[in-house]
């Protein structure tokens, strides 16, 4: 039996800029992945976006990689934070080969931790497309529940998607720690 790899969730390095413009150039998974209609990046345009100054943009916003034994195969965002009613949005992007490995799952699970403990944030949202059921089920794995679908609202390959809205309350969340660990 295989032994799970060891995920964990760190800031972007040098290092990591290959793969962030590979997942950000990735045409196959545009939509999945960004609301701009579909069109080529290239390098030199991506670079001077700064990839890893985003480390340091908007104050509340928070971005990391998702390493993996190592090596960095994702990354996953914290944005459009309301500071008032401390909720934000979530986002996470892998590399084609880290998918389907139970990886999102577990970097999700971390960054949930770090939104509710560290950042004291009380809600977290998320949108993903309909169709893509391994991203919805792993975040419900992680505790994030349907609250809303907007009906054919993405233009996705070809014909419109729904759009699933879920979301994760902090106090949800330590319910099902409390759960777990059988308190």
């Amino acid at each position: 039996m295989s032994e799970s790899p060891n995920v964990t969730l760190r800031a972007a390095t040098e290092a990591d800029l290959d793969m962030l413009f590979a997942i950000s150039s990735d045409l196959p998974t545009w939509e999945e992945r960004n609301p701009h209609s579909p069109a080529p990046v290239t390098r030199a345009a991506w670079d001077a976006r700064g990839t890893l100054a985003m480390n340091a943009d908007a104050e509340e916003s928070l971005h990391f990689v998702i390493d993996v034994d190592g090596e960095g195969v994702g990354s996953i965002s914290l944005f459009d934070v309301d500071r008032l009613a401390r909720h934000a949005e979530v986002g996470i992007s892998l590399a084609p080969g880290f998918r389907g490995r139970g990886i999102g799952t577990t970097a999700i699970g971390l960054f949930i931790e770090f939104a509710f403990e560290r950042r004291n944030l009380r809600r977290l949202h998320l949108q993903a497309i309909a169709s893509n059921a391994g991203a919805i089920r792993a975040y419900e794995k992680a505790g994030f529940v349907l609250e809303g679908r907007r009906r054919e609202h993405a233009w996705v390959r070809g014909h419109y998607e729904d759009i699933v809205v879920m979301g994760l309350l902090r106090e949800e969340w330590r319910a099902a720690r409390r759960h777990e660990s059988g308190e």
